[in-house]
């Protein structure tokens, strides 16, 4: 009988009667008795089981409350995919700020994650070889600034910054009421009321520098307006949904494309001959584009005909850096 199978053996016994002897634990789990007090500690220790020996009964049981019930419960056998993306991601970034001032505070929260990444049979180490997470294309966001930004959004400041737009290559000063800050793709962006523009604006931190806090009250912006405007459309500049794209991906594409979420209101239609059929609103069609053209001759744009021929150009563009053929 492997541990955690054990574990869960104890669990039902002291939960099924009022108190298991050692000598009956040691018999049904068919273990030596130092086997047993490593399990017992480990259950103690690590996963917090208030299992405790009364001498009237003459044998372990769980502490119960005051009406009489147990409240501890054992974790599932192991994390499903979420917790486990989660508790690796948040141990990796703890880990790169161990030589910072907070170091003293993150490491008894990091030391309580690689806990938790232990609970099973593997250790953090084993599971840090086994299993990669691997960033999207991260781009390097100015400490200082996420600072500043961060600070101002909480205070609910105004902020003033330098934008440099990559597609026009320009810099314009902007002065911002902070909405909130998206992690997307492994990037940030700010979410922000533009004054300049008079309108709502996302911002990539990347591109973002000189950053002021500005000592005036920011604009709010309603969550309700701000998903409106961000969430609807495809991609972090989406912007308010006002065209539907419908791509057609080959059959062999089709096995990968109808297993993805794309966007919260996308509608898949699997077709006879194998293609699938993808429809979703948009408003931006930039970051749309670079995602249509990533599949390449495996998908083809239906409509609208303005992505249609964006997506053709983009093609035709790229074709010509390659003058001659084969």
């Amino acid at each position: 009988m492997e541990r955690t199978e054990r574990f869960y053996r104890i669990d039902d016994l002291l939960k099924t009667y009022r108190a298991v002897s050692k000598q009956k634990l040691l018999e049904d789990l068919e273990i030596s008795a130092a086997t047993f007090k490593r399990d017992l500690e480990y259950l103690r220790s690590r996963m917090g089981a208030p299992i405790e020996f009364d001498r009237s009964l003459g044998g372990y049981r769980y502490l119960r409350n005051e009406e009489g019930c147990i409240e501890f419960e054992l974790p599932g056998l192991w994390f499903n995919a979420e917790e486990l993306h989660a508790l690796l991601t948040a141990e990796a970034l703890l880990a790169g700020l161990a030589e910072g001032f907070l170091s003293k505070h993150i490491e008894p929260i990091r030391a309580r994650i690689v806990t938790l990444l232990e609970e099973g049979e593997h250790t953090s180490d084993e599971l840090r070889k086994r299993i990669r997470l691997l960033p999207q294309a991260a781009r390097h966001t100015d400490e200082r600034v996420f600072q500043r930004i961060a600070t101002a959004l909480l205070q609910r400041r105004r902020l003033c910054f330098d934008h440099y737009n990559r597609r026009r290559d320009e810099t314009t000063e902007r002065t911002v009421s902070p909405q909130r800050l998206v992690h997307y793709r492994d990037n940030w962006y700010l979410d922000t009321w533009c004054h300049l523009r008079n309108d709502l604006r996302s911002f990539s931190l990347d591109v973002v520098s000189n950053v002021r806090v500005v000592e005036r009250k920011a604009r709010d912006v309603s969550d309700r307006q701000l998903d409106k405007t961000f969430a609807a459309g495809y991609g972090i500049f989406g912007g308010n949904a006002t065209e539907i794209a419908t791509l057609k991906f080959s059959p062999e594409r089709a096995r990968w494309v109808r297993s993805e979420h794309w966007h919260p209101e996308q509608q898949g239609d699997p077709q006879l001959d194998g293609t699938y059929l993808l429809k979703l609103p948009y408003s931006n069609q930039t970051e749309l584009v670079m995602d249509i053209l990533r599949h390449g001759q495996h998908v083809e744009v239906l409509g609208p005909a303005s992505l249609r021929k964006a997506v053709q150009m983009e093609l035709q563009a790229a074709l010509a850096q390659y003058p001659g053929g084969y």
